[in-house]
């Protein structure tokens, strides 16, 4: 994938191959502006690739985001909005009866144990609470991919480590493909089926690793030595291309 004007052009993403497997959990992650987020976007028919294909299913689709939704980093919640209504944004926009959007969104609140916070708005809420709710937003969306941009990079270690013991908990229910992105190694292996890491720019998937550790899982897998050792081949590999920041673990 490249940007810009043939005398001022970006190489972002080069020689990459990888497949996404049904109803995965997988994590990429890399040194900052390696092109994770470039990929991201690629596979959500955000941007398109200026060499290769991205196939669904085997096959090349003219518009991939039928097949996708896209989480952000920041929560994205309207503040005038109910978090209900909120929630309900993302199939209110595919054209669904306004009705019917406020029931699903009532529906899955409930169902994960936030509809105590329906008739809330999003300023009275946490930065937890709302990544939440942006999650069910997410997940309310008829989509089988879920596309995942750091969307905990923002909130303090102790609330993210509760926001990834959430997610695992409604990804274990829901269970649909995840691609999910972030700098946090221990973060990457405690969520994930499977962990891409990549180089430095122009991107490439350097390592692909199992993870191989028992589900569910909880916090006392973090101290477990197959969870160190794999933690330790990650960071090597990202070592090796000289950029480790604090947040990498």
């Amino acid at each position: 994938m490249t940007f810009g004007s043939n005398e001022e052009s970006v190489h972002a993403v080069a020689d990459t191959s990888f497949k996404v497997n049904n109803r995965e959990f997988m994590t990429i992650v890399g040194p900052s502006g390696c092109g994770k987020t470039t990929v991201l976007n690629m596979l959500a028919g955000l941007l398109e690739p200026t060499t290769g294909r991205i196939l669904v299913d085997g096959e090349e689709v003219e518009d991939r985001r039928k097949y996708s939704v896209y989480m952000f980093q920041r929560d994205l919640l309207l503040p005038w909005r109910k978090i209900v209504d909120n929630v309900a944004l993302g199939i209110e926009i595919l054209g669904t009866p306004r009705r019917e959007c406020r029931e699903k969104a009532q529906e899955i609140l409930n169902r994960f144990d936030l509809g105590q916070f329906a008739s809330k708005y999003p300023g009275q809420l946490s930065g937890g609470m709302r990544q939440r709710a942006a999650l069910m937003r997410t997940l309310l969306c008829p989509k089988d991919i879920l596309l995942l941009d750091e969307p905990f990079g923002a909130l303090d270690a102790l609330t993210r480590a509760g926001m990834q013991e959430w997610l695992l908990q409604v990804w274990e229910r829901d269970h649909r493909t995840v691609v999910f992105i972030t700098h946090d190694i221990e973060e990457a292996i405690f969520l994930s089926d499977r962990v891409l890491v990549m180089s430095a720019r122009p991107g490439t998937i350097k390592l692909e690793l199992d993870i191989d550790l028992p589900r569910p899982r909880d916090r006392t897998i973090d101290t477990s030595p197959e969870f160190n050792e794999l933690k330790g081949e990650v960071r090597e590999a990202i070592y090796e291309e000289g950029s480790l920041t604090d947040e990498m673990g």
